[in-house]
């Protein structure tokens, strides 16, 4: 028994050391390539020098959050309910803020007359959302200090989240349904506050000149963005949110909190200088979590200073430090209230203000839609991520004839080869180191990036299969299809791509994201997670095809999300022969969270600006493409009736071409069939 703890001990021990060398090659990987990205930045020369940086930064950020509508719907407000209280009244709104897209709200209107200021209170992750104690405190002590308040819940949270009771989580795959039609939960927030900001200047009851927007931890994300991009705001009070974006590589943080590619194009020091003139407070905890540490905002604020000093109010922008956990309490309020009489009403010089005596209401009680009231036609984020990708596949381009086809096909690899890569990355063949000589070998497909690659030989030497599965390589190599294809005598190529399998980082997996953190590191640095797969395959095919004689005949085949990275790699890389995805997802198109389905594979804007799996998978035509066995976006096995609706477009492609017999779609399929008709 003794022996049997000490070797389990040893195991331990062992694997926690494989999790950190895994932890610490890919997150030094991903920082090193952060740090790159900003060495060069340098704090503006001038006001004009500022105002053209400003500039290019808004264009990027709208391009990151797939730009904004052009005309405004109708906001079409109605009041579901009211509650009248001391000094002040609650009501409860909904808003639209895109046509059929409804807002939930609490105004809280002072018993007051004249045009009040009014603030934005945007709340965090918080399970009651804005109906939240730690919400309505801050609502009802600026209400009680003769600020009109407007408090609204996040798309995907409180009372617009995909069920209707509170607590639901935003983030995760949830999320993650936006990134597929290139509008990540972010820029919709920025949006939705844009247009709280219009409802707030509507109301006669508010002075529109004088808005500001306060929120802690996601809220406080919130808070940045829409403070700093529109100047409409006069005071921006952002709390426990504020770090830099290299700090965040290493955390886990939502979904709601990531703009993608914005590594490429700024630190969030650039962002908070987007605030000058106008009055930035920043307030942090002491004992916060290391992306919204006190030290990593400091760097940011350091960075906006010079910004605020050309812009001529060096005094605009502060970083109060409160002794505390993450939170918004009742210091960090006080000191927000001094700001915002500072800025809003022109009074005092921004010390903090002791907080009027605040009792929360029952969470219940301010819901818009109390128990299940909610219509059941209202826009969900999976619902909203659906409906934007069917309009976006009914103004798509289709292959009418082989000639259009020829243009389509071109300016499709284009597309995707930039969103999988990035705009200013490119592939560029170049056989790359390989430690060994013998068939199992390390192989460096990038600077600090070390992947093991196993070979088994076959008697056919000229056929070579790369088996991919993000599980690793070792499931890859017990599966059935690894059988089959050693029943054929064919080269077996599996491997560990970066972040999977043995190289799998410890806690990656939050929810239903088994790798959560590191596809979100990766989006911050505009350098997707399966671009970075794509990447390991095409470099692993330079090897292959430096230790077999001749010109291999590659097959590569995909389980799960690596079907989709196999159909990506045979899309942009012609030497891959034949391409299978087995089990794979068949549609981007969902109107509720993906189940089953990795986060690494949400490409930002690959509905938008490339296609559906159908339309990816036929850029590999005329070469063979077999589809086996694929799933709905909840995991659920497509029936042979779905087949046709879901793989029309790829069907077409193929008809039109005259090659329909290369695009092989199929349900139930067993490994033997799969392969067969992959070598036929």
């Amino acid at each position: 028994m003794k022996r049997v703890w000490m070797l389990a001990q040893v195991l331990s021990v062992l694997a926690a050391t494989t999790a950190q060398a895994a932890d610490s090659q890919f997150l030094s990987y991903v920082r090193t390539k952060a740090a790159e990205l900003r060495a060069r930045d340098a704090a503006p020369e001038s006001l004009q020098d500022w105002q053209q940086q400003k500039t290019a930064l808004k264009q990027h950020l709208t391009a990151a959050w797939g730009g904004f509508p052009k005309e405004h719907c109708d906001l079409e407000p109605r009041k579901l309910g009211e509650l009248q209280r001391d000094g002040y009244r609650v009501e409860k709104i909904v808003i639209q803020t895109r046509p059929g897209l409804w807002a939930t709200t609490n105004a809280y209107v002072p018993d007051r007359a004249g045009k009040l200021p009014a603030v934005l209170c945007v709340h965090g992750h918080w399970s009651g959302a804005k109906q939240d104690p730690v919400v309505q405190s801050r609502c009802i002590g600026l209400a009680k200090l003769g600020f009109f308040v407007l408090a609204i819940d996040a798309f995907g949270a409180g009372e617009r989240a995909v069920g209707e009771a509170l607590g639901e989580y935003h983030g995760e795959m949830t999320g993650a349904t936006l990134f597929p039609i290139g509008m990540p939960l972010s820029g919709m927030q920025v949006y939705d506050n844009q247009r709280a900001v219009d409802y707030l200047q509507s109301r006669p009851e508010v002075d529109g000149s004088r808005i500001g927007i306060t929120g802690a931890s996601g809220g406080g994300n919130q808070t940045m963005y829409a403070g700093t991009f529109d100047e409409r705001f006069k005071a921006v009070v952002p709390v426990c949110s504020v770090g830099n974006y290299q700090a965040y590589l290493g955390a886990a943080c939502c979904m709601c909190e990531v703009v993608p590619g914005a590594l490429r194009f700024t630190e969030e020091g650039g962002i908070l200088g987007m605030a000058a003139p106008r009055g930035l407070m920043v307030v942090s905890a002491t004992k916060d979590a290391p992306q919204f540490s006190v030290a990593a905002a400091a760097k940011s604020i350091a960075a906006a200073k010079p910004i605020f000093a050309l812009s001529q109010q060096p005094d605009f922008v502060r970083h109060t430090i409160i002794e505390s956990g993450h939170h918004y309490n009742e210091p960090m309020r006080e000191a927000m209230y001094g700001w915002m009489t500072k800025h809003l009403k022109g009074e005092g010089d921004g010390a903090p203000i002791k907080e009027p005596e605040i009792k929360p209401e029952d969470r219940e009680m301010l819901r818009c839609f109390p128990g299940d009231s909610r219509p059941d036609d209202f826009i969900t984020i999976p619902r909203f991520a659906g409906q934007e990708a069917k309009r976006l596949a009914a103004i798509r381009p289709t292959a009418k004839s082989s000639d259009l086809w020829i243009d389509l096909k071109e300016e499709r690899r284009a597309a995707l080869e930039k969103a999988l890569l990035g705009a200013s990355t490119s592939f560029v063949k170049n056989v790359p180191e390989a430690a060994t000589a013998g068939d199992k070998f390390t192989l460096k497909p990038e600077p600090g990036i070390e992947l093991l690659v196993t070979i088994e030989r076959g008697k056919n030497a000229a056929k070579v299969v790369i088996l991919l599965d993000l599980a690793g390589a070792e499931p890859a190599t017990r599966s059935e299809l690894a059988v089959e294809v050693r029943k054929l005598g064919w080269n077996l190529v599996t491997l560990d791509l970066r972040a999977t399998g043995s190289l799998a980082l410890a806690g990656d997996k939050i929810g239903n994201a088994p790798d959560h953190n590191s596809a979100e590191w990766s989006l911050w640095l505009g350098y997707p997670l399966m671009g970075q797969w794509l990447t390991d395959v095409r470099r692993l095919v330079d090897v292959i095809e430096s230790r077999f004689e001749g010109k291999p005949d590659i097959s590569l085949i995909g389980t799960g999300s690596a079907g989709l990275v196999a159909l990506s790699v045979a899309a942009l890389d012609e030497r891959v022969t034949r391409v299978a995805a087995v089990g794979s997802l068949a549609s981007y198109v969902t109107s509720e969270p993906y189940r089953g389905q990795h986060l690494g594979v949400m490409v930002p804007g690959i509905l938008r600006d490339v296609g559906d799996v159908a339309d990816i998978a036929a850029l590999s035509l005329p070469r063979r493409i077999v589809i086996a066995n694929p799933v709905h976006p909840s995991g659920k096995p497509l029936t042979n009736a779905e087949l046709g609706p879901a793989f029309d477009s790829g069907f077409q492609i193929a008809t039109v071409n005259d090659v329909g017999p290369k695009f092989n779609v199929s349900a139930g399929a067993q490994a033997a069939a799969i392969i067969e008709s992959l070598g036929n």
